[in-house]
């Protein structure tokens, strides 16, 4: 099968297409004939090194998994023998290493049934993007109905998911996206749009009862000016700082949560079988959708993370997979 793999750290040009062997299903593992995949930061990450203690998880001169992609979509070819969930045949999505490739294998508790109203694009561009989302709105910030609701990079794949997850717990959403992107953000069920070209949310007076900061490049300190008492930032995004940078973010922020009663913190999605279910009837019911900017062949990877680094995606980057 031909897959995308890379040996060494480095800018896009690293990432080979090549031929690798079909990989065999453990007991608890479903093989999927890979239709499309989608392209997170998380991967260029992992394909340059950086920050660089991402290294101390995947190798510190080279990476151990030489195979990229995380967000998967296709169809069920093998099974392994305690597999319950899954049948040949079935359409699938969800997570699983080396998804940038036409074969892969899963854990059975990492996918779940595809939605029928869905394509395979569609569906591979939901499972990190929204599942992030859903746990920095639900888990992290505590989401309830009524609250006022700040979505800053509102455009990108997390935002996009962020705006219809918010709505669908009946709050009210204020989407930050440049000028090109305010159409679509209104599209989405926004309440109200902030050109962040012409306004800068954190100093116009207005507060929210929690931020989800999907392209978190402001300071701690803007984003708390900008919560009402018992409000909560969730940060997902914004850029690879250093890991001084971060940890001293982390620990400030920390600290004044303990003496304020404002809330800054990060997320880092957990993917569950649970979420993916959730999000899995949210798309079967209409209240999200996927919305993707750009599509490229499994060949071009490397063009279609060179273009998501740029950091002007309006929506998920995707790949896709022809028929074998």
């Amino acid at each position: 099968m031909k897959a995308i793999v890379y040996d060494q750290y480095g800018p896009p040009d690293v990432l080979q297409f090549r031929e690798i062997t079909i990989p065999t299903p453990a007991d608890n593992e479903v093989l999927v004939k890979v239709r499309a995949a989608s392209v997170n930061p998380l991967d260029w990450h992992f394909m340059r090194g950086e920050p660089w203690f991402i290294r101390l998880m995947i190798g510190i001169r080279k990476p151990n998994e030489i195979r990229l992609g995380v967000d998967v979509a296709g169809v069920v070819e093998a099974i392994g023998r305690n597999v319950t969930q899954f049948k040949l045949g079935d359409a699938v999505f969800g997570v699983c290493r080396g998804a940038f490739a036409e074969f892969v294998c899963a854990n059975e508790d990492k996918l779940t049934m595809m939605p029928a109203n869905l394509s395979f694009e569609q569906a591979a561009a939901v499972p990190v993007a929204a599942i992030t989302a859903l746990q920095g709105l639900r888990d992290k910030g505590r989401i309830k109905p009524g609250q006022k609701v700040l979505i800053d990079g509102a455009s990108g794949g997390v935002g996009t998911f962020a705006i219809q997850i918010a709505k669908s717990f009946r709050t009210e959403v204020t989407a930050v996206c440049s000028t090109r992107n305010l159409d679509r953000a209104r599209s989405l069920g926004a309440d109200h749009l902030i050109d962040y070209t012409r306004e800068d949310f954190t100093r116009n007076g207005q507060s929210y009862d929690l931020i989800l900061a999907a392209n978190a490049y402001h300071s701690i300190f803007d984003y708390r000016r900008s919560l009402n008492l018992n409000g909560i930032c969730v940060k997902s995004g914004g850029g690879s700082a250093s890991l001084q940078a971060m940890l001293s973010e982390s620990l400030l922020s920390l600290m004044l949560s303990l003496f304020r009663n404002k809330k800054i913190c990060g997320i880092i999605a957990k993917l569950t079988k649970k979420d993916l279910v959730f999000l899995k009837d949210l798309l079967e019911a209409g209240k999200i959708v996927s919305v993707i900017d750009r599509s490229y062949p499994l060949s071009d990877t490397a063009e279609a993370i060179r273009y998501l680094e740029q950091g002007h995606a309006q929506g998920k980057v995707v790949l896709t997979v022809e028929r074998i």
